[in-house]
């Protein structure tokens, strides 16, 4: 693939089948500019035909925060150059061509479909929502928050809670959308909603993703991004109609190498050494 671009709002780890993506403002509590943007989609766009990577997880610079959504001083009246920077929140001649700042940062609106796991170490709010909303799972420190804070700033929110309403209780995604800044999730409450899969002490949060990312890339790609589409085809469309494309999966996210794969490790009589959780 050649060498790895050298991003200046990202940093880009790989070991072992696993990419570390790290969004890297931690003086802006890794608020998302239009570099950032344009980096993170050059990042999963890349992704997509790297073969040597085979899961990736996603996490924030420093213990703050993983993300607080859109860097206001930048992109939204503050600190731009409207004539240069094409990523300037609404710009547009008529509401038909409204700039979301948003649409591009997501694995899967990349088209992006290798499993991704977000490590939330910290704030989590806004337009962070944008990429836990396209993750696959989410595993939070102890000192984790969620919040939205745009109805507190005069601000509708949609595109966020929109991208998170089926991973939480309408109740609680209403609750955190209209609360704006006067309420946060804690990463036990989120856990507890099933918002988030795994809580652990901060300390033990590189641990927890590496162990899940590193069992995800260990077992046949082909088989986990049959099982990563299938899965997303039954959250966005109605049961029969999942049911019935389930055999277009299979036979997609199937082939001899990867059962053979499959059939050697049951042969061999070794056993996954697994965990509960």
């Amino acid at each position: 693939m050649g060498s790895w671009p050298d991003y200046e709002t990202l940093l880009y780890e790989e070991k072992d089948g696993v990419a570390w993506v790290t969004m890297n403002r931690p003086e802006r509590l890794n608020a998302f500019n239009s570099l950032m943007q344009r980096e993170l989609h050059d990042c999963w766009r890349k992704l997509r035909f790297y073969e040597d990577v085979r899961c990736i997880v996603l996490t924030g610079a420093g213990e703050k925060a993983f993300c607080t959504g859109i860097d206001r001083m930048e992109q939204m009246g503050g600190q731009h150059d409207e004539t240069t920077d094409p990523d300037v929140v609404g710009r547009g001649s008529t509401p038909f061509h409204f700039n979301d700042p948003g649409d591009n940062i997501g694995p899967k609106s990349s088209d992006l479909w290798k499993p991704v796991i977000a490590a939330v170490n910290g704030m989590a709010c806004g337009g962070a929502f944008y990429m836990l909303g396209e993750v696959e799972f989410i595993i939070a420190a102890e000192h984790a928050t969620f919040f939205d804070p745009h109805v507190t700033y005069g601000m509708t929110a949609a595109f966020e809670p929109i991208h998170m309403h089926d991973r939480m209780p309408f109740g609680d995604i209403m609750r955190l959308s209209l609360l704006g800044n006067y309420e946060r999730l804690s990463a036990q409450r989120a856990f507890d909603t099933g918002l988030v899969s795994e809580v652990v002490p901060k300390e033990q949060l590189h641990d927890a993703a590496a162990w899940a990312a590193n069992a995800i890339a260990a077992q046949p790609p082909l088989a986990i991004e049959g099982t990563l589409r299938a899965i997303w085809a039954a959250r966005e469309l109605s049961n029969r109609q999942a049911v019935a494309m389930a055999y277009a999966y299979v036979a997609m996210g199937t082939n001899q190498d990867s059962i053979a794969e499959g059939q050697k490790m049951f042969e061999s009589g070794k056993r996954v050494d697994w965990k509960l959780r």
